[in-house]
């Protein structure tokens, strides 16, 4: 138990280490753009490419083609309203800009709902991690080794446009921290309080219900946003550079 614990720990750090390596020189608006692609990049790839298909072969386990696929798309509009739902709970960028700029304010936004979104996807992640650990040691450490390589690119997704926004290198790396450390915390939790509930058909559908957030947070803030600067080959690059990096992340969980 401890060493699965350990491994989940530092998979979830691995975002934070992402988180640092974005905090090497102040982006400008040119980098800010690309930073909100990749990060659009990294949310839409990670549903699309990992977290649906999986989801959508267990369901087809036992239900025909037609309900499993009728099941993924109400969990994933689920999760798409849920997300549209607490976007409107967050402060707008008019709110956020009587202390800043217009640019700064909508990164802010952009960070938190970015963070938000991905601290929601570690929870999950963070139990399939230490529950494997716990079950296969070698199988847990390649899952955690594969997980925390993904990681980074998320790390950066939440700690560059922050850092643009407040200018604090701790503040951005804090919360590319924060947003790591779910994943255990959340593996401590649903360990200790919610280890009967958690049946395979209760991962699945949150997996899905997560997905259909991150892909509303891609389409609906992030790249709209990384368009907002006038930076538009570069908020194109960032998204394909997230696009490519996670599917080597999702390569190597394979």
């Amino acid at each position: 138990m401890l060493s699965a614990l350990l491994l989940t720990t530092l998979a979830g750090l691995s975002t934070g280490l992402g988180g640092l390596l974005s905090l090497i020189r102040r982006p400008s608006d040119r980098l800010l753009a690309g930073a909100m692609g990749f990060a659009g990049g990294v949310m839409l790839t990670v549903s699309l490419a990992d977290m649906l298909p999986g989801s959508l072969s267990w369901y087809r386990q036992g239900l025909s083609g037609f309900s499993a696929g009728m099941a993924v798309t109400s969990l994933l509009a689920m999760g798409m309203l849920l997300a549209a739902l607490l976007e409107r709970c967050l402060p707008e960028e008019q709110a956020l800009a009587r202390g800043l700029d217009a640019p700064r304010a909508l990164a802010l936004r952009s960070a938190m709902v970015t963070g938000l979104a991905l601290l929601l996807h570690n929870l999950p992640e963070g139990i399939l991690t230490l529950f494997t650990g716990v079950a296969d040691p070698k199988l847990g450490l390649r899952l955690a080794l594969a997980i925390a390589l993904h990681n980074i690119p998320e790390g950066i997704a939440v700690a560059l446009p922050l850092f643009y926004a407040t200018q604090s290198r701790a503040r951005a790396a804090a919360a590319a921290f924060a947003s790591g450390l779910a994943e255990p915390l959340g593996a401590v939790l649903a360990y200790s309080f919610l280890h009967p509930f958690l049946t395979d058909s209760f991962l699945n559908g949150l997996m899905v219900l997560i997905a259909g957030i991150m892909i509303w947070v891609s389409i609906a803030e992030l790249l709209p946003g990384s368009f907002t600067f006038g930076k538009k080959l570069a908020g194109s690059l960032g998204f394909g550079l997230g696009v490519l990096l996670m599917l080597l992340g999702i390569a190597c969980l394979g």
